[in-house]
């Protein structure tokens, strides 16, 4: 069974962390709790040598209708948007603290308006429902995005698919989101979980430092170019070669089975 508080299900399938948002009576609206619950969710999938990759779905219908603004909204005005990130270790968003140095495989389905975008472009896989309604609707309540939508939309998706639903916050399917990349998959709805499991335990079934290592360097080479991830990539090479899983991923393919990964 699925462990359990106010607005985070976790649940361990195995080296997978299953994190559903659970407030489906409100849309799933963020709220405080929602936002600090998410990050100690993210917390435990970094900093827990045993998971290897998360899985970020919702419960319900709908992934999520975006901020509960009359809570979060004041809070934001009085104490800075930093408190989107949840004040923990690691920041769901990767905007206000750092991001979780292991993959993060979404899905969304139903409505998935504002943050569910900005989450989307945090994480690294994303399957999508058929149905699925996405909408980026600051900028028509009198705000801005600060999710990361105005930075990553751009780098992502191109300059010109990201300004067409930044700066209209006209609503678009799950067809365009395909297009433009914010989403690698659409299946039936119903199947996005399911669909968004399976590629999260395929990423699990890799070695875990070759994984983090190509995850961290990809970050690199996106927010500070090709020049600072060679650089990085030096230092970081040498003893993913000489480690445990190098050896146990010759010897499987050498003796034809199934590698047997443990992160060391």
């Amino acid at each position: 069974m699925p462990a359990m508080n106010d607005r985070i299900t976790l649940e361990r399938n195995g080296h997978v962390l299953e994190m559903g948002v659970n407030r489906p009576e409100k849309r799933n609206a963020f709220d405080l709790a929602t936002i600090k619950a998410l990050a100690a969710a993210y917390k435990e999938l970094g900093d827990d040598p045993e998971l290897r990759v998360g899985l970020l779905f919702a419960h319900g219908d709908h992934f999520s209708a975006g901020l509960d603004l009359a809570e979060v909204g004041p809070h934001v005005a009085a104490h800075g948007p930093h408190a989107l990130g949840g004040e923990g270790k690691y920041d769901p968003f990767g905007v206000w603290g750092a991001p979780v140095p292991k993959p993060v495989v979404m899905a969304v389905s139903g409505i998935a308006f504002t943050l569910s975008i900005e989450l989307a472009l945090a994480s690294d896989i994303v399957v999508a429902a058929e149905g699925v309604r996405f909408r980026q609707l600051e900028i028509g309540r009198g705000i801005m995005p600060f999710g990361g939508a105005t930075f990553r939309a751009p780098e992502k998706l191109g300059w010109g698919n990201a300004m067409r639903f930044l700066l209209t916050a006209e609503e678009f399917g799950a067809q365009e989101a395909l297009r433009i990349g914010l989403v690698q998959e659409v299946v039936a709805h119903g199947e996005h979980v399911a669909r968004a499991r399976a590629i999260a335990e395929l990423v699990a079934r890799q070695a875990p430092l070759g994984t983090q290592a190509t995850l961290k360097n990809a970050r690199t080479a996106a927010t500070k170019g090709a020049a600072a991830a060679t650089a990085e990539l030096r230092e970081m090479l040498p003893p993913i070669l000489a480690s445990d899983d190098a050896r146990e991923g010759l010897q499987s393919f050498l003796e034809r089975r199934d590698a047997k990964f443990t992160g060391k």
